[in-house]
């Protein structure tokens, strides 16, 4: 009888097909892409979103485009997104007060209000920008490189507030041969 159970539990899996298989925008945007790491955020026990961070054949650099996916587990204004964005921008020492001020009209004009389920992604495009996704659907393109740089370095940046969600998104990062 286990033997059966494990049978089908392995019949299952393999039907089932990659457990980690990139969404369609993503092969899109990075061509070969792979599941650098996962994790949960959290904010004084409950639990936000779940982030994963897919990268290409040259892993996770500066000069290597990236996708940060974010699957929310509950319902947040657009406004509160980017005013929350923002202040970590802010914390991690991205741009000027100036920057921060224009960064943060930029992205209350493009974050929709989201619901649990509501998946949210930026696309970081070195040297270019950010294109931002909701649910698989292009929202909008910022093309300023510094921006990119502060938006991605709210989960990358080593001065991250939440180190162990970047450790987790940045777990299988290094290039492949």
């Amino acid at each position: 009888m286990r033997a059966l159970l494990r049978w089908c539990l392995c019949a299952l899996l393999l039907a089932s097909g990659p457990l980690h298989a990139a969404p369609d925008y993503v092969t899109q945007e990075l061509g070969n892409p792979r599941l650098s790491g996962q994790g949960t955020f959290t904010w004084f026990g409950l639990t936000i979103y779940s982030a994963e961070l897919w990268v290409g054949p040259q892993g996770y650099s500066a000069t290597a485009p990236l996708v940060l996916d974010l699957r929310y587990a509950r319902s947040l204004s657009g406004r509160k997104i980017a005013e929350a964005s923002v202040d970590q921008m802010e914390k991690t020492g991205a741009g000027s007060e100036a920057q921060r001020a224009a960064w943060l009209q930029k992205m209350k004009a493009i974050f929709p209000d989201v619901q649990e389920g509501s998946r949210l992604s930026g696309v970081f495009l070195p040297g270019q920008g950010m294109r931002f996704y909701r649910d698989g659907k292009e929202l909008a393109m910022v093309a300023d490189p510094a921006f990119a740089q502060a938006f991605v370095g709210i989960w990358l940046d080593p001065a991250t507030s939440a180190p162990k969600l970047r450790a987790a998104l940045l777990r299988d990062a290094a290039p492949r041969p």
